[in-house]
């Protein structure tokens, strides 16, 4: 029978590497107790922050048939962006700022969803009448948990899925289907006794291993946090602009992990891997849309970008800066105001 369910689950799975996606596996869309329960402590403690759609859409959240009733199974895939250069090394710098490795090519929601698209058509041509659904991060899914059911990797303890082929360096997507596919083992947990992604974190974002507190997260801070970010934690930040790559860099499975294997689609552009503050403290709303057409860090806007780069600018101990900083003490947006205020004053009070 040509679309028996182990036949098609490997002609899926050969399609999905055809289409650029580095890893592909297959888990049943039923809700998993385990998975709900991490899912229902997480939100209780409040390690959620500010991102009330996690608590809004609890319930789609909670599996696959809790968003659609009709799947009966889910294909999760990966596609590498893996870098070529190392991530922490402008760790510290005076002169330039540091942007998360995923932001620095194409979008990946739209590039990823392309695939997922192209890869969902090709099913539904294999086998009419199968329901899909596609997602990638923009919907009520927990694809680090199901990719880890689906066998693609684990999630590590910075809770971050985590391929024994290709590292850290995986954005992940899902399909949703009503068709059954034969489920594969759950990955192995194979981060061992190694601690290195807790220790690294510069803001203590890890309250104990495999949990995250979002609210002490670089990544959540300079990214999804609207307002003023607690003076406590913004030293810490250092000279991240947006998003944190600290966490993956150190992980020892990434020295498996080969920037051949990356989408060519996530090439980072040149002038926003080592981009100078001073150039982004300059920039207006038209500059600012106009610089990252295209980038993912065209979501979060203005305000809040230049808010991350004076915090930088105050981190940085460059003098230099000091008048652009002082400047933007009289911007407008009052959260963009009270950064440059705590930047100025960091600046002029180094020695």
């Amino acid at each position: 029978m040509v679309n028996a369910p182990a036949t098609l689950a490997a002609r899926v799975h050969a399609q999905a590497l055809g289409q650029g996606f580095a890893v592909c596996g297959f888990a049943s869309a039923a809700e998993d107790p385990l998975r709900s329960e991490r899912l229902e402590q997480w939100l209780g403690e409040g390690h959620h922050g500010s991102m009330e759609w996690m608590q809004a859409r609890r319930d789609h959240r909670r599996s696959p048939q809790g968003l659609w009733p009709e799947a009966k199974s889910v294909i999760a895939l990966g596609m590498s962006y893996a870098p070529a250069h190392d991530p922490l090394a402008l760790e510290g710098s005076q002169a330039h700022a540091r942007i998360s490795v995923y932001a620095q090519g194409r979008d990946y929601h739209d590039v990823v969803k392309k695939r997922l698209k192209a890869l969902a058509r090709w099913l539904v041509e294999e086998v009419p009448g199968a329901g899909v659904k596609v997602f990638v991060d923009t919907a009520p899914v927990m694809e680090k948990p199901l990719g880890e059911a689906a066998g693609i990797g684990w999630q590590g303890k910075h809770t971050n899925l985590v391929s024994p082929t290709h590292g850290s360096w995986l954005f992940l997507g899902a399909i949703y289907t009503t068709l059954d596919l034969a489920p594969a083992e759950p990955h192995r947990d194979q981060c061992g006794s190694c601690r290195a992604c807790l220790d690294a974190c510069p803001t203590g974002a890890f309250p104990a291993p495999y949990r995250l507190d979002a609210r002490r997260c670089i990544s959540y801070l300079t990214i999804e946090h609207k307002g003023p970010v607690d003076e406590d934690l913004r030293a810490g930040i250092g000279n991240r602009i947006y998003g944190c790559d600290d966490c993956l860099a150190v992980c020892p499975w990434n020295k498996f992990a080969s920037q051949a294997q990356a989408c060519r689609e996530f090439l980072p552009r040149a002038e926003l891997v080592a981009p100078r503050p001073g150039e982004l403290l300059a920039l207006d709303d038209a500059g600012f849309r106009a610089l990252f057409a295209g980038s993912p860090i065209k979501r979060i806007g203005r305000d809040r970008f230049v808010r991350n780069c004076l915090y930088a600018a105050g981190n940085s101990g460059n003098r230099a800066l000091a008048a652009q900083v002082e400047a933007l003490t009289l911007d407008p947006d009052p959260v963009v105001a009270d950064a440059a205020a705590w930047a100025l004053a960091r600046l002029r009070s180094d020695p």
